[in-house]
């Protein structure tokens, strides 16, 4: 303790003997990379490359851990997640082992020779279990089935940010 009552603490740290309502201990905020799904080309290529350059940085308090974020396009969410939001995901290497199912998901699907992303509730399938349906929150898109092997890559979203202004 100083004369004023104050010491660093282990983390070096100024922190007071008598702390008073006001007074906030900082903690560890992550720094969360924003990327350019556009640019990147869809979720597998800004997974599997490392050196991708984030457009910008986040750090939201309390957060749980994630890996990025990516503004999302389309009303499938609706009125969830709206056209322009960012989501802060968390990358899923396993879908079949570390899915929950009823949780919303951002999706690499690829069907024959076409590839799109998407975002939607995963929701376990009558098919069985290598199927998964997808569900949106919108009641004008349809929920579909699709065979695991169709998703390239997937992100548990862990959380969003709307912005309601443009400047």
């Amino acid at each position: 303790f100083d004369s004023l009552g104050s010491y660093k603490d282990q983390d070096g740290v100024t922190r007071s003997e008598f702390l008073l309502r006001t007074d906030k201990v900082m903690q560890y905020n992550q720094i969360i990379p924003l990327y350019d799904i556009h640019a990147t080309a869809g979720l597998v290529t800004l997974f599997k490359n490392d050196k991708q350059t984030p457009v910008d940085y986040y750090s939201i308090p309390n957060l749980p851990k994630v890996d990025g974020a990516v503004q999302i396009t389309g009303d499938s969410m609706y009125p969830i997640l709206k056209s322009g939001d960012i989501v802060f995901y968390r990358q899923i290497n396993n879908i079949l082992e570390n899915i929950y199912y009823g949780e919303v998901y951002l999706l690499d699907i690829q069907n024959d020779d076409d590839e799109y992303t998407t975002v939607k509730y995963i929701q376990t399938s009558e098919k069985g279990p290598e199927w998964i349906k997808i569900v949106s929150y919108n009641s004008h898109h349809s929920p579909k089935d699709i065979h695991l092997s169709s998703v390239k890559a997937a992100a548990f979203i862990k959380g969003s940010l709307r912005l309601n202004s443009m400047r």
